[in-house]
């Protein structure tokens, strides 16, 4: 009987994903930087924060200053995850 190799995939996988801003209340008074439009369809890396472990969502393009540059999952629900050739 001949063993087969299991694929590896690539980590992280070549995904593209997608997410709607659902919620764009509640604006730190101390943000500096873009925020998301509720409604709006953006780019995003869903990443776990190392000191809480909770996953944050990153909209790509995005700059900010203050505080750290990730919102909350609640804030976004995902639309599509486009894969990479």
């Amino acid at each position: 009987m001949r063993r087969t190799k299991k694929t590896k995939l690539p980590f992280p996988l070549p995904v593209q994903q997608y997410a709607r801003c659902i919620d764009a209340t509640k604006r730190p008074t101390d943000h500096i930087g873009d925020w998301p439009a509720q409604g709006q369809v953006y780019p995003v890396e869903c990443r776990r924060n190392a000191r809480t472990g909770e996953t944050q969502v990153h909209v790509l393009g995005f700059y900010a200053e203050r505080p750290y540059g990730a919102f909350a999952q609640r804030r976004f629900a995902p639309v599509v995850d486009v894969w990479l050739n």
